[in-house]
């Protein structure tokens, strides 16, 4: 006995948002593609944001042509979105990742403001291309709209908030490099 379309996706988006949120990318990945195999229709937008964030996450740069297909399609869909940002928050090595996030948390169903995760995504960001202080600002703004006794992200801000201060005193404090001359630069 078959289930229904919408039951059989709404099983696949839990179990797929289960593996995301454990980082197993290569596994979520093969379990898309496997889909795809046997799907008798295309995959929606927001299994497709899956599968690019399983390609981001793993910095492969194929994910960011599927990252972009799926934002043709996407439009504001807030959940979505958080998917696609959250696949570059995780690809470290990406071409242009940092920018690429900067540029998709600026969305209007992103850039409210007032959303912790995408503050703390942003903030990552920006401490990649050395911006300590906004990243700083970001983070504390992010920690600002927690609410009280809200532990679930807590520690991952303060740590994000860690890493920007550290990251931050490290560039200030660092020692001039030296030319081949013997000149400071």
């Amino acid at each position: 006995m078959g289930l229904d379309p919408i039951t059989a996706r709404t099983l696949a988006h839990l179990y797929l948002n289960a593996l995301r949120f454990d980082f197993r990318c290569p596994t979520l990945q093969r379990l898309v593609e496997q889909l795809a195999e046997t799907a008798r229709q295309p995959l929606d937008c927001y299994t497709r944001a899956l599968y690019a964030f399983a390609l981001l996450g793993q910095s492969r740069p194929e994910g960011l042509a599927v990252m972009d297909e799926v934002l043709a399609e996407a439009g504001q869909h807030t959940k979505t979105l958080h998917v696609l940002l959250h696949g570059l928050w995780l690809g470290q090595d990406l071409d242009q990742g940092a920018e690429r996030l900067l540029a998709l948390s600026s969305r209007p169903a992103l850039a409210t403001g007032s959303d912790p995760i995408v503050l703390f995504r942003v903030a990552g960001a920006l401490r990649r291309l050395g911006r300590y202080d906004e990243g700083l600002g970001a983070i504390d703004r992010a920690i600002d709209w927690l609410p009280p006794g809200d532990t679930s992200v807590h520690a991952d801000l303060v740590r994000e908030r860690s890493l920007l201060c550290t990251a931050r005193d490290l560039h200030q404090h660092r020692p001039p490099t030296r030319t081949s001359s013997g000149v400071p630069s």
